[in-house]
């Protein structure tokens, strides 16, 4: 039996590999506490989304325990990886696993490595989704890969995530979001530099408060 939605609430797929696997070119900056960092932004991405008024939920695609028990007191929902094949099959059964509830439902693919998200700037950029009826997407900061994927109630989410991202979503038929003013779903953190620049914009409390206790080597 499916379950009746607000079409202009938004259900959000997160994946995360297990943290002792994730971030692995943060290696450097992080050091030990790589794993912990990851987590750590998994945890301040999850929490902005589930502030943003336009959300209705969250699923996050992971096999690791410890992050899944902390996502779920979030709020999250979480699911194995049961595919196990990799990104873009977790997202696409997130995705599958959303609609088996709502079969109706409006969804978007979302970065872990967000920790600098702001609700109202993710609102914006899935109102912009919501215009008009298909498959949308926002680049990176870097404007090479991808943060957000968006599809709108019965189009398939489709995901192309990792490495040249931008370029395999523009090919594949979804439209490009551009908008000013939302950094913060743009800025995913992959490098030292990312970190930085995440620290500029300003982090979720959880990185924040590890990075006090734990100081990273991120450049300057």
């Amino acid at each position: 039996m499916s379950v009746a939605v607000n079409s202009s609430k938004w259900s959000l797929v997160v994946p995360l590999k297990p943290l002792a696997e994730a971030k692995s070119r943060l290696a450097t900056a992080a050091g030990p506490v790589r794993p912990g960092l990851a987590l750590a932004f998994a945890q301040d991405t999850v929490a902005a989304v589930l502030a943003c008024p336009v959300v209705l939920d969250v699923t996050v695609v992971t096999d690791d325990p410890l992050a899944g028990t902390a996502l779920t007191a979030l709020g999250a929902r979480v699911v194995p990886d049961s595919p196990a094949a990799g990104l873009n099959a977790a997202l696409a059964y997130g995705a599958e696993q959303v609609r088996r509830l709502r079969p109706e439902a409006a969804v978007a693919a979302l970065n872990a490595d967000l920790p600098a998200l702001r609700p109202p700037e993710l609102a914006l950029v899935l109102d912009t989704a919501a215009r008009r009826p298909g498959r949308a997407f926002l680049a990176d900061a870097a404007g090479i890969g991808t943060t957000l994927l968006a599809a709108t109630a019965g189009t398939p989410l489709d995901p192309a995530f990792g490495g040249a991202s931008r370029a395999r979503h523009r090919a594949s038929g979804a439209r490009e979001i551009r908008l000013p003013g939302v950094d913060s779903v743009r800025q995913d953190v992959d490098t030292g530099e990312d970190l930085r620049a995440a620290l500029v914009l300003g982090v979720g409390p959880r990185t924040r408060e590890l990075l006090r206790a734990q100081p990273v080597a991120a450049p300057g």
